[in-house]
């Protein structure tokens, strides 16, 4: 039975909609109009609710579904209801909270890595590849860094553009976290140049994996 309070939640999130927020987040792909610091206001103020959170992700609105991400309890979302979430979140942001404050903190994040990863959609496996990146800073026995490479090295250049980021940022991450592979690393950032004109703010980091890599380990370094 749906939660009696979600529609006052999304008439709540209606009224904290800004126009100006919005039309930024739609050039970015996004479709949210809410200054994401209220919303987490709203999720501290509701505090942590499962059973709102599956009611507010139901919905499908977009707002709602970030606001849900916030309150759930990643230990209590089951495995296949993870998999159905991540191939109904259509919007990037959507997307990065679910993998960050859901999968991530949960007890199927492997699992759904090397399914996801092994997922002839595109979208699916960028969220696997997205997960690997983590794994090889963090945890990485058992994968074969030497073979991502090589996945990296044929399929990056003509990946779709979300894989494309998240292939790019493992690629990185092998060449920042593995010094023995930091050269081929490199080499194959430099030669397939993806991201390579990426525009980049200033005192930012460019995603262009050889200075990305160059200039992380300069800090870990220095």
């Amino acid at each position: 039975m749906s939660d009696e309070r979600v529609p006052a939640i999304l008439e709540e999130l209606r009224g904290l909609e800004d126009p100006k927020i919005r039309a930024v987040n739609e050039r970015h792909g996004d479709d949210h109009g809410v200054n994401l610091t209220k919303l987490r206001a709203v999720a501290k103020r509701l505090k942590t609710q499962q059973p709102l959170a599956e009611d507010l992700w139901a919905t499908g609105d977009t707002n709602a579904r970030l606001l849900a991400l916030l309150v759930g309890r990643p230990k209590e979302f089951a495995a296949d209801q993870l998999d159905a979430m991540l191939r109904e979140a259509r919007y990037p942001k959507v997307v990065d909270w679910l993998l960050a404050y859901v999968v991530k903190k949960g007890p199927h994040a492997e699992p759904l890595r090397a399914a996801w990863f092994a997922d002839p959609d595109p979208d699916i496996a960028a969220a696997g590849w997205a997960l690997t990146q983590t794994r090889i800073a963090k945890d990485p026995d058992g994968l074969d860094l030497p073979g991502l490479l090589d996945r990296i090295e044929a399929e990056m250049a003509d990946a779709p553009s979300r894989l494309q980021w998240e292939m790019n940022s493992c690629l990185a991450q092998i060449g920042i976290s593995h010094p023995d592979l930091r050269a081929r690393a490199i080499d194959i950032g430099e030669r397939l140049e993806v991201l390579k004109d990426y525009p980049t703010p200033p005192n930012c980091t460019s995603p262009f994996a050889p200075l990305w890599i160059a200039e992380i380990v300069r800090r870990q370094d220095g």
